[in-house]
């Protein structure tokens, strides 16, 4: 018997149904055992807004938690690297690099993280995984302050490699991979 939260697969030609679900409508780890090993990058950005006030008790240091930057930086690289610890059909991948980078913003942080892996799967998932614990590390850190903070948009912005070639979100604005947009700022 399936069980009814689970779906069928969307009728049509091959590639139109969804590869996470088996012929029954089971979940289903995709077997990519036959796909090349290419290079692939992902990068996904993100923001979490927060009041000016607890961002000037971040910019002054003046948080009981101590620097937001630092901790958010190192959770959301150890979320990339722990993907398929959380996100249950993610194939665990090797990666080869992980950025990320929170920027200061009057209102909050914008966040990005880029993602690289010689693998036989891409690596959205874990740029958006890093996204989205280095925005959750931030509320985390500043909820004493602050605990109205709206996390989002979080979104892939780029991807690169595998037979599905490159993507590019329309109208994102491209860094170059290894380049801060803005320096990095010092916190007190």
């Amino acid at each position: 018997m399936r069980h009814p939260s689970v779906g069928r697969p969307a009728p049509g030609p091959p590639g139109a149904s969804l590869s996470h679900l088996d012929p029954e409508g089971r979940a289903r780890m995709v077997d990519v055992s036959e796909k090349p090993v290419t290079e692939r990058e992902a990068v996904a950005r993100g923001r979490i807004t927060i009041a000016a006030a607890a961002m000037r008790r971040v910019r002054d240091g003046r948080l009981e938690k101590g620097g937001v930057i630092e901790v958010a930086r190192l959770a959301g690289i150890l979320a990339a690297k722990r993907t398929a610890d959380t996100i249950p059909l993610c194939h665990p991948l090797s990666l080869t690099h992980v950025d990320v980078e929170l920027r200061p913003r009057r209102d909050g942080f914008a966040i990005e993280a880029r993602v690289r892996t010689n693998a036989r799967t891409g690596a959205e998932m874990e740029a958006l995984h890093a996204v989205a614990v280095a925005a959750l590390t931030v509320y985390d850190m500043v909820k004493a302050a602050d605990k109205a903070m709206t996390i989002g948009p979080i979104s892939l912005v780029s991807k690169s490699g595998g037979a599905g070639g490159s993507w590019r979100r329309r109208g994102a604005k491209k860094t170059a991979p290894g380049r801060r947009p803005t320096p990095r700022p010092r916190e007190g």
